[in-house]
């Protein structure tokens, strides 16, 4: 089951295409103002289906303002067939075009397709559990306030939440964050997940579950 953004002016097609998706079990949510959509929103979506055409703020002007934050695909719903429309749309980082008039088949199987292909890891910003990630600055923050982890702390919890719900050992965490060849116990790891907790505990924040025997993980539906 995938979440996916769908921003048109037209509300048939909103309609439309939502009955058309929901019928592979995908969750829908719709959108007819294009201002309305903010970067922090679209990032809890695994694909954005944008209008090209619409008034106030186009297709084009809203994933140029979102793409720098947003690491989902992103498709255009199009009828500009013009060569200078899609490269300009690919240049600002679209993934594909389904040109109207399209069949639901189409769109099923395109939509299908490039959330099947989705294997990128979010590498801007994510926001999960109540932390947002800065992934260029190495920083989390929750709120409004930037959270004092260490570089391994923050790089724990990095780790954890990109693979929401996946259960690590102490061992295959000290390696995925420290490296094979790191001089060092991974029973320190304990201790770094000891300070984390302590230091989300003011924001009423809990996100890493431990899961006796085994190890961690960070909680799946602790995902947007």
């Amino acid at each position: 089951m995938s979440k996916v953004l769908v921003v048109d002016d037209d509300f048939d097609m909103l309609s439309l295409v939502r009955a058309a998706l929901e019928k592979d079990g995908h969750l829908i949510d719709t959108e007819a103002d294009a201002t309305a959509v903010q970067p922090a929103r679209c990032q809890q979506y695994d694909l954005l289906l944008l209008d090209v055409m619409m008034p106030g703020e186009d297709g084009f002007s809203l994933c140029r303002r979102i793409r720098a934050e947003v690491d989902c695909p992103i498709l255009f719903l199009t009828a500009k067939a013009e060569e200078a429309a899609l490269v300009e749309g690919f240049g600002l980082g679209a993934d594909d075009y389904i040109k109207k008039p399209f069949s639901l088949t189409e769109l099923r199987a395109r939509v299908n397709a490039h959330l099947r292909r989705e294997v990128r890891q979010p590498t801007h910003t994510l926001s999960r559990g109540g932390v947002r990630f800065d992934m260029q600055a190495k920083v989390a923050s929750a709120g409004e306030h930037a959270l004092p982890f260490t570089r391994g702390e923050y790089a724990i919890c990095e780790h954890l939440a990109l693979h929401a719900g996946q259960v690590f050992t102490k061992e295959q965490l000290y390696e995925a964050v420290f490296g094979f060849e790191a001089e060092g116990d991974p029973s320190a790891v304990a201790e770094h997940i000891k300070n984390i907790r302590a230091k989300l505990k003011a924001d009423a924040i809990s996100p890493i579950e431990t899961v006796w025997g085994v190890g961690y993980k960070w909680r799946k539906n602790s995902v947007l």
